[in-house]
């Protein structure tokens, strides 16, 4: 089975847990309309994708569990991220957000039900590698905390001053980091040495968002543009210029090719990385990037 099938059973399974004939119907449809169809889960494919590269012929559950929950809780993120409160936005990946969909209180309550599922979905996938489960709790718990996981990148959002670095390393980078480490750790290996991979791919992946939000449109973003002029948001664009921002994401793309550590599937991860990149950035800015 493919990395993409494994990731879609893994996160079908989170979701189908937390249905049933006594689970509220509407708060299972609007947890449903978050996560399907899915976005193009780069997240969990990083996880497994440093899973393959650690253990060519290893068993990928533990991986595919891991990254099912990177990506809830980025979907969780996603939800609360909509909110009037926050951006306000009406659509996301094409469609509806959940809280013009089904209304606030239901918004709010998919999201967090989205965190429970998370771990939930961790506990159960890992429940015969206990050793596994207990650092990819940790590691997992630390990317959505308060002090320096996507928690804390949005909190500083409500900030007089933003801390930029923090900012973009905690809202975005910190799943980032999360998913490569572990990918590693899911198949036993040492997750510490590829948190560099995390770091710099999450920073890639911010600085190709903002030249997104500045270079496309609602239509071809499927979600609504403009957002960080709208709500005076720092933006790589905004501070390095169009040049500027494309150059350092070629040089964060470059720089987290060159972090993967030597192991067996090194050379197939680094062409990885190269290919996200491409796919992430305007394809009428293509020339100009990696």
């Amino acid at each position: 089975m493919n990395a993409d099938a494994l990731i879609e059973r893994a996160i079908e399974r989170a979701v189908a847990a937390s249905e049933g004939p006594d689970a509220p119907p509407k708060l299972a449809a609007a947890i449903r309309h978050a996560v399907f169809p899915g976005g193009a889960r780069v997240r969990p494919q990083l996880c497994l994708a440093v899973a393959q590269a650690c253990a060519i012929d290893g068993d990928l559950q533990v991986a595919a569990g891991a990254g099912a929950a990177i990506e809830l809780l980025h979907c969780a993120s996603l939800v609360h991220d909509d909110l009037p409160c926050f951006d306000a936005a009406e659509i996301r990946r094409g469609k509806a957000s959940v809280h013009v969909a089904y209304g606030e209180p239901l918004a709010v309550l998919a999201g967090d039900a989205l965190i429970v599922m998370a771990f939930e979905t961790l506990v159960r996938e890992c429940v015969r590698s206990p050793e596994r489960m207990r650092k990819l709790l940790t590691v997992t718990t630390k990317a959505v905390g308060a002090r320096d996981g996507i928690v804390a990148g949005q909190a500083w959002e409500s900030e007089a001053e933003i801390n930029l670095s923090a900012y973009h390393q905690f809202k975005t980078g910190a799943l980032f980091v999360a998913a490569a480490t572990a990918g590693a750790i899911s198949v036993g290996e040492d997750g510490a040495i590829w948190r560099p991979l995390g770091e710099r791919l999450g920073e890639a992946y911010q600085i190709a968002d903002d030249i997104r939000d500045f270079a496309m449109d609602e239509s071809a973003l499927g979600k609504p543009a403009g957002q960080d002029a709208i709500h005076a948001r720092p933006n790589a664009v905004d501070s390095l210029g169009l040049d500027g921002a494309l150059e350092q994401l070629n040089a964060l793309v470059s720089d987290a090719a060159d972090s993967v550590p030597d192991c067996t599937g090194a050379e197939a991860l680094r062409a990885l990385v190269y290919a996200q990149a491409k796919r992430l950035t305007p394809k009428n800015l293509a020339n100009a990037a990696v």
